[in-house]
């Protein structure tokens, strides 16, 4: 029996099988040996212990197209992430913290704009003009007046979303609206976790349908610039490509070099002053990272 891992928490994993509901299993000793940790959104093989009970054993993980390390999760095909346009403010810092980590992951991102009613006139579309020009998707969507949510649902559709964004944005809100009528077995999970350790936020996967799932992402306000070396920080930012190569130094870090064709453009209006100040405060905490580690 095949389906997908929807939920793992202190060693068991709730796997969702179509047609047969959602299986409580524990992982065979195997992949202890061999190192392998099932994720969320695992596609696995089970054999079933009790089939009234639903309860079963991983015998197999099969291959997997991707898998993140924050969060952890396998197979996802895109990310979402949520911001609003008041109450509270976007963080633009945090939004690109978050597209850095995704681009570093090769993960394709939207950028969800909610809250759209609260904004001053045009203040969303020029935030969407200068994500659209680096070469993210942006959707503008308002809950109250119910705008821009066929789009999100469209670009959900057949596919796992990895979705984001700090509290209070509308996420719930957002994410409940997409369910619809489809409802994840919530109720058979959670008497199954009647022990109250059990009640900490983990990823889970929300299925909206078929082949389309959602990947809730807990603790969203701790997000660091992984470690990675300051040079290459620069290829995380698309709206840089076009100017590589371009430069009179050759690995211009485009902070301080002189002929710098990135430097140009963003003195020509060309490019977001917003973005480029958060690329140098990232390359500054990656300076400060190195220097700490290596003293």
């Amino acid at each position: 029996m095949q389906g997908k891992i929807i939920k793992g928490i202190a060693g068991f994993y709730y796997v969702e099988v179509a047609e047969s509901g959602v299986y409580e299993c524990k992982a065979k000793g195997v992949f202890r040996k061999d190192k392998v940790k099932p994720l969320v959104g695992d596609d696995v093989e089970l054999e079933v212990l009790d089939a009234q009970e639903r309860t079963g054993n991983i015998t197999a993980i099969l291959p997997r197209r991707n898998a993140l390390v924050r969060p952890a999760v396998a197979n996802v095909d895109q990310a979402m992430v949520i911001f609003a346009m008041k109450n509270p403010r976007p963080n633009f810092s945090l939004l690109d913290r978050f597209l850095l980590m995704m681009e570093r992951q090769g993960v394709k991102t939207i950028i969800c704009l909610n809250k759209q009613d609260l904004a001053k006139p045009g203040e969303a579309e020029e935030i969407q003009k200068i994500y659209e020009d680096c070469g993210y998707r942006v959707v503008v969507t308002s809950m109250k007046e119910e705008s821009g949510l066929a789009c999100v649902e469209s670009l959900l559709k057949g596919k796992t979303t990895v979705v984001a964004g700090p509290s209070g944005v509308g996420k719930s809100s957002l994410t409940n609206r997409m369910q619809g009528e489809v409802q994840m077995e919530t109720g058979e999970i959670s008497r199954k976790l009647k022990r109250g350790k059990h009640t900490t936020r983990h990823s889970q996967l929300i299925s909206l349908g078929e082949d389309t799932f959602l990947c809730d992402t807990p603790g969203f306000t701790s997000l660091y610039v992984e470690e990675m070396d300051k040079e290459e920080l620069r290829f995380y930012f698309p709206e840089f490509a076009p100017y590589e190569g371009k430069c009179r130094f050759q690995g211009c870090v485009h902070i301080h070099e002189p002929g710098c064709a990135v430097k140009e453009a963003l003195e020509a209006g060309k490019l977001s002053r917003r973005r480029y100040d958060n690329y140098v405060e990232f390359y500054e905490e990656l300076k400060e990272k190195e220097k700490r580690r290596y003293g």
